[in-house]
């Protein structure tokens, strides 16, 4: 197996949540490139396996686990990380308000919101005794603008915008560096939950008009380096020209 190349992380350690595909995989190559020697969980053996075939130079390591199973999740975060980036998450329920179920609205919760608490949770202990952490939360432009059939997903990450803050405020002082970061519409499984739906302006975004996955990834991974002190605690947006020069990422057109 190869092992991460030496970088400006060398030697830490990341869990990364839902990395069998689209931006979570993304994350796991740029977190790699950089010397990290990453985690990430998967849903299903099969997803594991296609996963690390495509991650096969990175010397990543998989892990079966839904982060709804909250045993299997503190096994998982028992190992201790450096790096903690909450990637997995679900964007249905799609529909109107009056056309969801109350059950269906709370799964979307439970994943989009406690389950990353409770990563969180779970990882703060391991950080706080090394008196350093990072954790990227990963955000969305739903968080603070409304999307008609996305009832459940906005308000699941405006959750999430919320508990960013609260990390920063109850443990920055400790060494912890947490960011939220919005990646943008980009070219994941997700996207093609959307365009199904035709439900909103978003669905109606052509393939060709959306970015690849590999730049918020670069993007996440950035944050993880000492040179995003600057920005810690905070909301970003991939968008934002000047956070896309200072991550090496090149201009919207």
């Amino acid at each position: 197996m190869n092992t991460p190349s030496s970088g400006p992380l060398s030697g830490q350690t990341a869990l990364v949540t839902g990395g069998a595909r689209g931006l979570g995989l993304a994350c796991v190559r740029a977190l790699s490139a950089l010397g990290v020697q990453v985690t990430f969980t998967v849903r299903t053996p099969e997803s594991r396996d296609k996963a690390l075939t495509d991650l096969a130079d990175t010397g990543a390591r998989a892990v079966v686990c839904d982060i709804t199973d909250r045993p299997g999740l503190a096994e998982v975060l028992s190992a201790g990380f450096d790096i903690l980036v909450n990637n997995a998450a679900v964007v249905t329920p799609i529909g109107r308000i009056t056309d969801l179920s109350t059950e269906d609205f709370a799964a979307s919760l439970d994943t989009n919101v406690t389950a990353q608490f409770d990563a969180i949770r779970l990882a703060l202990p391991a950080m706080l005794a090394r008196g350093r952490g990072s954790i990227v939360n990963i955000s969305s432009g739903a968080a603070h603008r409304p999307q008609e059939g996305w009832a459940a997903y906005c308000a699941g990450k405006a959750a999430l915008a919320m508990l960013t803050k609260s990390v920063h405020h109850e443990y920055g002082a400790q060494g912890i560096r947490v960011f939220g970061l919005a990646p943008g519409t980009i070219d994941t499984g997700m996207q093609g939950q959307i365009r199904a739906s035709g439900i909103n302006p978003v669905s109606q975004m052509p393939r060709s008009a959306l970015a690849p996955a590999e730049q918020p990834a670069q993007m996440v991974a950035w944050l993880c380096t000492a040179a995003a002190d600057g920005l810690i605690g905070q909301e970003l947006d991939v968008r934002t020209p000047a956070l896309r020069e200072a991550a090496g990422l090149p201009p919207l057109t």
